[in-house]
């Protein structure tokens, strides 16, 4: 989307190199930090959990994008050293409680697990390496359109830790067990084809053709009534942890409500198909 630009008119710029641009029915949120790799902060963090906490019921679509070569290298590794950056380090949490640092993570987790939560459709487009928390973030979102060239990397076991900002269930809801703890063992890169073929993404493009790519996905999303994105959305996203009994009722009650509101709005079924 063109328009939704990280320097398009109306881009709002929040701490830890995060850009939002909201159009009618479509909000781009940009990791803005090319010249580190968007690298990712407890500022970066903070403001993802805003931004999603803050999205209206009337969004569409979101467009989870990084600017430049990478999504994103994951966590700021300077947050590790016992000087960390102005916005503190990995060693000074340590020096809390177990609870107090138990705490602090689940802030940060809050910058990733809200976006299957949203009404909204959530679409990670994903350039270049997304490694550790970078590919955690795009595992955050519902759809993943994936560059040619790209490299998604569980790489937190490289640093002696484990994925632990909602990666772990997403991969394994993804590509099963196995192969999330092959891929989490192993930090191996997994490229485009690998990924649309494990379900890790559902598209992949031509790093030329990306954002024509994109541009398409949005279309098809938007010229369903929003309802429908909406309820199919909550449907499917809570399907895996319902008994079957429990999904039919939500089917039947969900179906009901949408079959009168077309009703009402058409007085026929054949206009709304």
């Amino acid at each position: 989307m063109a328009g939704l630009g990280p320097d398009g008119a109306g881009a709002r710029r929040l701490p830890g190199g995060v850009t939002v641009v909201t159009g009618a029915r479509v909000t781009a949120v940009w990791l803005d930090r090319p010249e580190v790799r968007n690298a990712q902060t407890f500022s970066t963090w903070a403001s993802l959990a805003e931004v999603c906490a803050t999205i209206p019921n009337s969004c569409q679509v979101v467009l989870l994008r990084a600017t430049g070569p990478d999504f994103s290298a994951g966590l700021d590794l300077r947050q590790l050293r016992p000087d960390g950056t102005d916005e503190g380090s990995v060693p000074a949490l340590l020096a809390g409680s177990d609870g107090q640092v138990e705490a602090a993570i689940a802030r940060f987790q809050e910058a990733f697990i809200g976006w299957r939560r949203l009404p909204a459709v959530v679409v990670a487009v994903v350039q270049g390496r997304a490694i550790g928390a970078g590919l955690q973030l795009a595992l955050a979102a519902d759809l993943r359109v994936v560059s040619a060239d790209v490299a998604l990397v569980a790489a937190e076991s490289r640093l002696g830790l484990v994925p632990d900002l909602g990666g772990t269930m997403r991969l394994v809801e993804l590509v099963g067990y196995p192969t999330a703890l092959d891929l989490c063992l192993t930090a191996r890169p997994v490229g485009a084809e690998e990924a649309v073929r494990l379900s890790l993404a559902s598209r992949r493009a031509e790093p030329d053709a990306l954002d024509a790519g994109v541009d398409a996905l949005v279309a098809e999303l938007l010229a369903l009534p929003l309802a429908v994105s909406q309820a199919t959305k909550q449907l499917l996203a809570r399907a895996s942890g319902q008994f079957e009994e429990e999904q039919l009722a939500a089917e039947r009650e969900t179906q009901v409500s949408l079959l009168r509101a077309a009703h009402t709005v058409t007085g026929r079924w054949g206009a709304t198909f």
